[in-house]
């Protein structure tokens, strides 16, 4: 009877194969948080306030969500070469050359206050006079490498997140990043938008374009105490 239940094609677990089984569902239920713990950060530092949102709320009030979408995808998808060139060793430059952070400083405290002169002065569109445009796509894009709070938000999701600095964690990263950013910034385009109906008036909307420039510029104060 012994015999017949050794050769019937079954055979008694091993302890090595019981510590496999713990140590892949262990690994299984760390990367799960992980991603849990990095669409979370994507999301608060994505929906908060910032130069992006502010912008875009902006433009949702002077051009409405459809020709805002450029700008929108420029921002998600501007976030997807950054992740991966500073990951893949542009943050260490950073870290061992502090003339380099003071540069990147510099630059975007006056690309800031020239963006914020411009979105002061945007006014309300007048019918058959093009004053101003929305941001495009590659505009978007390009802003993020001035934009304080993308740096930070990227540098600390590699360094938090892909700590390995691999290509497969890094383009993870940036998968998460631009599933969560889009819905996430979109709502402050639908802001703008139900701001927009109640900005009738031509002052009002110059009011509001002057208040978004100084919030703009508030903005700056964490850039500036570094």
């Amino acid at each position: 009877m012994r015999d017949r239940r050794q050769h019937d094609g079954t055979r008694k677990p091993r302890p090595e194969d019981s510590q496999r089984r713990i140590r892949h569902a262990i690994s299984r239920s760390v990367t799960q948080t992980l991603l849990i713990a990095l669409a979370t950060f994507c999301f608060v530092t994505s929906v908060t306030s910032g130069p992006n949102n502010l912008m875009l709320m902006t433009s949702g009030v002077n051009f409405g969500f459809r020709r805002t979408l450029p700008h929108m995808l420029g921002v998600s998808f501007g976030l997807v070469p950054m992740v991966l060139i500073v990951g893949m060793g542009l943050a260490g430059i950073f870290q061992t050359e502090p003339r380099a952070v003071r540069a990147l400083q510099i630059v975007s405290v006056l690309y800031m206050l020239w963006l914020a002169g411009k979105i002061a002065r945007s006014g309300p569109p007048v019918p058959g006079v093009a004053k101003a445009r929305p941001f495009g796509f590659l505009q978007a894009a390009a802003f993020q490498w001035v934009n304080p709070k993308a740096w930070a938000m990227v540098l600390t999701a590699t360094s938090v997140y892909a700590p390995g600095r691999t290509l497969a964690a890094l383009m993870l990263v940036s998968a998460v990043f631009t599933a969560v950013n889009l819905p996430s910034i979109s709502l402050w385009v639908l802001m703008g938008g139900a701001i927009r109906r109640l900005l009738v008036r031509p002052r009002w909307r110059t009011l509001f374009n002057w208040t978004m420039a100084a919030l703009l510029l508030l903005s700056l104060i964490p850039v500036l105490r570094m």
